[in-house]
């Protein structure tokens, strides 16, 4: 049997959504004989118990002690780990001990960071050592990044098979979305504000679409940046997409790490529909959510870098450990766009829809299956050590388990 997969954070707010969808898979895999094998790990023994009560049952799985600091702990649960699934958040604050652990152990790894400094510095610190022992380190395997990149992984495959080509332009839209924020998703943002405010070297990396791209061959081709526009291709007024920052990174990264099969001359960007024209001809309304949305964004996260308005906004906003409620995790939802353009003119539109809150309990099912594909399907010779993303380790593989397992639905228009 393989050896186990341990969800790390276990009692965090995502950890818990995370730990409730595996049990539901494991109860259904021992029906077939197929158990998952999985363990829970946080600091807090009370909160363990809770939560393993919670799932009840003789086949609620068991747990370990493990504190985000604690080196001792983290190469214990390392040796023992298949996977490990890492829910402790914000990462740039709490995630690096267990990255060492793991490239130290040769342990595989998965996560649902979207902090792009944060993977930075990973990158730079330890791909070397990964490589060398054989962790495989796949993060944004939440609703940042895996829709975005297998989306136009998808995509791209679609137009190989019935264009002869892959597209060298390719536009996701958001059409439409249902979710929340959980505290842990703002601590990570105010980070991420507070940690650019004080770095005019850290803001020029943020602000550069080839962050994350290894330095040998780094395409060069400016990027499209997304403002309030009326979109002809979705005949929409369009808005930047809050998650345009991570996404896109994380997307060019995969066609780097996969040889440029798309071109170093690739563009790709990410926006919101905010509507097009009305029964009456107006298009009014569309322009202003766009413009109101292009305008806010900037404002919030301003308001994040500034010390008063960061504590003021602080005090209105989720606490680490609040979120959506189960009915607003169950109601939630996304469908996506992606629109491609090959360089002869040619166009292809795919679909992506996904069940269930976005951030959280979407995510959960994209991470569980993540870390379950890299445990059992992608082999060490086909994906050697080193820092991966979603779709440059594990896309094959990965769709159909999220199309039958995780609610989500690829199409193609």
């Amino acid at each position: 049997m393989n050896k186990p997969l341990i969800v790390f954070g276990a009692t965090s707010f995502v950890g818990q959504i995370l730990c409730r969808y595996l049990h539901e898979l494991n109860l259904e895999g021992i029906k077939n004989n197929q158990p998952l094998n999985w363990l829970m790990a946080a600091r807090s023994e009370q909160k363990l118990k809770q939560l393993q009560q919670e799932l009840g049952g003789p086949h609620a799985p068991a747990y370990r002690l493990a504190d985000a600091a604690n080196e001792t702990q983290l190469r214990a649960l390392c040796e023992e780990a298949g996977v490990i699934i890492s829910t402790v958040g914000p990462y740039a604050l709490y995630g690096e001990p267990l990255i060492k652990a793991c490239v130290e152990t040769g342990t595989d790894y998965c996560d649902l960071t979207g902090e792009t400094q944060w993977i930075r510095r990973m990158i730079d610190r330890y791909e070397a050592k990964a490589r060398e022992s054989g962790a495989r380190i796949v993060h944004c395997c939440g609703f940042d990044s895996i829709p975005s990149d297998l989306g136009v992984w998808f995509l791209q495959q679609q137009a190989q098979q019935q264009l002869g080509s892959p597209c060298q332009q390719v536009k996701m839209r958001v059409k439409k979305f249902k979710g929340g924020f959980s505290g842990g998703t703002v601590a990570s943002m105010m980070n991420v504000a507070k940690e650019a405010a004080s770095d005019p070297a850290l803001r020029r990396e943020m602000a550069d679409p080839y962050s994350l791209c290894p330095a040998a061959g780094k395409a060069t081709v400016r990027q499209p940046k997304i403002t309030a526009v009326l979109d002809k291709d979705v005949n929409s007024w369009i808005a930047p997409f809050v998650m345009e920052a991570i996404n896109t990174r994380v997307v060019h990264r995969s066609n780097a790490l996969l040889g440029h099969p798309w071109g170093q001359d690739f563009l790709y960007d990410e926006a919101v529909m905010t509507g097009g024209e009305d029964s009456h001809g107006s298009v009014d309304q569309g322009r202003r959510r766009a413009k109101l949305t292009a305008f806010g964004q900037p404002l919030l996260m301003l308001g994040f870098a500034i010390p008063p308005t960061r504590w003021l906004m602080s005090r209105f906003l989720p606490k680490p450990g609040e979120g959506p409620s189960p009915e607003m995790q169950r109601t939630g939802f996304f469908d996506l766009l992606f629109v491609g353009h090959t360089r002869d003119g040619r166009t292809i539109r795919t679909t992506l829809y996904g069940e269930r809150d976005p951030g959280y309990g979407a995510t959960a099912r994209m991470l569980g299956q993540a870390a379950l594909c890299l445990r059992d399907d992608v082999s060490r010779e086909d994906k050697p050590g080193g820092f991966w993303t979603p779709a440059s380790a594990l896309a094959e593989p990965l769709i159909p388990r999220l199309q039958k397992d995780a609610g989500m639905v690829f199409g193609v228009e």
